[in-house]
């Protein structure tokens, strides 16, 4: 019952998502108040999304770091400053805009990228090692992303970033890889399975809940509001090809192709809205809450470019299972 739920409510998620930034927008009023329930919700995503993470699958990657040294390089360094050049360069005058853009590229890389890599059948080992990675290494990235690029725009508390991470993603992160590893397989995999659609509700949950905080921000200039939202949409869409055109052009094999392409174009989103509405005047949460419109919508519409391209009758699924090992 549970995996058909969670299959149900994948499937919709392209849509469920965007529609809960409408509903938030909607229920402004009545959903503001429990804007202290998220960061507890994206905790409870975090360690679900975590139980499927092992230290073996870790250790299998690092054999070969090439690829998720470049992985770490397009989302804390390419990306960012491909969309810190956009901001600039349309959004000039307005700093906190600027560091909305920043900050919704700079954030870590999603644990939902992991479905999708498993949709698409790439290289899970690599996936999971790139999210773990970043995972741990976001407290100290972002901040300093962030930093680099936008310090002098607004005053930020490095320090209270830092530990906002902590709390929100490593601490619940390394819950659920202990409990994985103390769990056996049947256990973890019915727990993981109960939890799954459970997370994802939290994730709607979160979605509406920021949408609603920022929800005055939404009422100026629709013109303006809809070029963001336009510019928002070209700079996730571009974080998906840049990734894809890299890793093609590094000859990658087509399963580490794919794990590269969801994972530097996926964002942790929900975290991103939790920390600019903690650390950043309202403005900045503008383009990152709008970045959940997009986001499970170009995962759906990259997967039917990836099946096109690596899973078709041509390229034969015996070579490609075969890439993957």
């Amino acid at each position: 019952m549970w995996q058909t739920i969670n299959h149900m409510l994948e499937k919709v998620l392209p849509v469920l998502t965007p529609a809960s930034v409408a509903v938030g927008v909607w229920l402004s009023d009545e959903l503001r108040g429990y804007a202290v329930l998220v960061p507890w919700l994206f905790a409870f995503m975090t360690f679900s999304g975590s139980l499927r993470l092992r230290l073996a699958d870790l250790k299998e990657a690092l054999v070969h770091p090439g690829p998720i040294a470049v992985a770490l390089c397009l989302l804390h360094l390419v990306i960012p400053l491909w969309a810190f050049g956009l901001g600039h360069l349309f959004f000039g005058g307005d700093r906190l805009t600027v560091i909305g853009f920043v900050l919704a590229a700079a954030i870590p890389t999603g644990v939902t990228s992991f479905i999708w890599v498993s949709l698409g059948r790439g290289n899970l080992a690599l996936a999971l090692s790139v999210i773990l990675i970043d995972t741990f290494l976001s407290p100290v990235v972002v901040p300093l992303t962030l930093l680099l690029l936008a310090g002098s725009a607004v005053e930020m508390n490095v320090w209270q970033m830092m530990l906002g991470l902590f709390f929100m993603i490593i601490l619940p992160s390394l819950a659920g890889m202990v409990v994985s590893e103390r769990l056996s397989a049947k256990a973890n995999e019915q727990l993981a399975a109960v939890l799954a659609p459970l997370s994802k509700l939290a994730l709607v949950l979160v979605v509406m809940i920021n949408s609603a905080v920022v929800a005055p921000h939404f009422g100026h200039a629709s013109g303006r509001l809809l070029f963001m939202a336009l510019l928002v949409l070209a700079i996730a869409s571009s974080g998906y090809f840049l990734s894809w055109m890299t890793a093609r052009w590094l000859k990658f094999a087509p399963a580490d192709i794919i794990a590269l392409t969801f994972t530097g174009g996926m964002r942790n989103i929900s975290a991103g809205a939790v920390l600019a509405m903690t650390y950043f005047p309202p403005a900045v949460s503008v383009p990152v809450v709008l970045g959940m419109l997009f986001q499970q919508v170009l995962a759906s519409m990259y997967h039917r470019l990836l099946e096109k391209a690596y899973h078709s009758s041509a390229s034969g699924p015996t070579s490609f299972i075969g890439s993957a090992r």
